[in-house]
């Protein structure tokens, strides 16, 4: 499948695996997961169809690593704005995790902290590689280091989903350091 193709198919399986899933009629189960022939029939039925062989490379070759799929069920990994919960356990965070924004942002961050927005959590990246392609994705990106450890003996509770990605419910402004 070529570049454009698999980004299409990402981004139309991350709108309804995260956000939309009723507009093509498919229903997650509590914990995010829907039938991989649930999902293929659905989608070909509102007009974009997908190939078993291409949902495969794009949970596969995803440069995000955005889905999972086991034993026949398929779900987004992170980043979902219907109720779902992803059964994931509790773990303590390294010293340090980073987030990638935008500097237009900054003021509200620096008074309100990291607020997960209309997503479950405050997604965190585990090096500044990452946060970096995070915030590029609008505009000339600003990473921001979160003292994780110190938030986490605070009792704030980190959980890291299937693709590395860290997830916590709010990040307070004591915690970031802006870059310098």
């Amino acid at each position: 499948m070529d570049e454009q193709r698999l980004k299409k198919v990402s981004k139309y399986l991350s709108k309804h695996l995260r956000h939309q899933p009723d507009r093509i009629g498919i229903t997650l189960d509590p914990h995010g997961w829907v039938d991989v022939d649930d999902l293929l029939r659905a989608v070909a039925a509102h007009g974009f169809p997908v190939s078993e062989t291409e949902l495969a490379e794009v949970v596969a070759d995803n440069d995000k690593q955005r889905f999972s799929i086991v034993d026949g069920r398929i779900r987004a990994n992170q980043g979902h704005s219907v109720a779902v919960d992803l059964d994931l356990p509790p773990i303590e965070p390294p010293a340090y995790l980073f987030h990638g924004t935008v500097a237009a942002v900054l003021p509200s961050i620096t008074a309100d902290g990291l607020r997960p927005m209309n997503r479950h959590h405050v997604h965190l990246s585990p090096d500044r590689e990452t946060a970096t392609r995070v915030g590029a994705r609008r505009g000339r990106p600003v990473v921001l280091s979160v003292d994780s450890g110190s938030m986490h003996a605070a009792g704030h509770v980190f959980y890291r989903s299937d693709n590395g990605v860290w997830l916590v419910d709010h990040v307070p402004p004591a915690f970031i350091r802006l870059p310098t």
